[in-house]
């Protein structure tokens, strides 16, 4: 059993920075895939950014590569999403994710979801 609770959305201009935080409680975090999807209403979950359990390996959706990195805190239990170059079509409810093999839309721990939204 994983809980997620995200932190940082918030309302940012183009070209604008944000880091999202995701603080997981439950045991053996450093063996868990976790990551990022977010999703605008009225269309599927899209893929953000993911990063493996103990080699922290990361992996990027192409509509964010080059402008996001994803990082992990074992010690800490927490991720973290760095966003950078900021456009309005990021603008969508982000969620973090935790699985035990490798995040997708099925998995099966998530967040509550924090909001983003990029003003042009």
């Amino acid at each position: 059993q994983v809980q997620l609770v995200e932190s940082g959305g918030g309302l940012v201009q183009a070209g604008g920075s944000l880091r999202f935080s995701c603080a997981a409680a439950g045991r053996n975090f450093n063996t868990y895939a976790m990551g990022w999807f977010r999703q605008v209403q009225g269309k599927e979950r899209e893929f953000v950014a993911a990063i493996s359990g103990k080699t922290g390996s990361t992996y990027y959706g192409d509509a964010v590569k080059s402008r996001f990195t994803m990082s992990r805190d074992n010690a800490k239990n927490m991720v973290y999403l760095q966003m950078n170059t900021l456009t309005p079509e990021d603008t969508a409810v982000y969620y973090c994710a935790a699985d035990p093999y490798y995040v997708t839309r099925s998995s099966e721990y998530w967040g509550q979801g924090t909001q983003v939204t990029v003003s042009s």
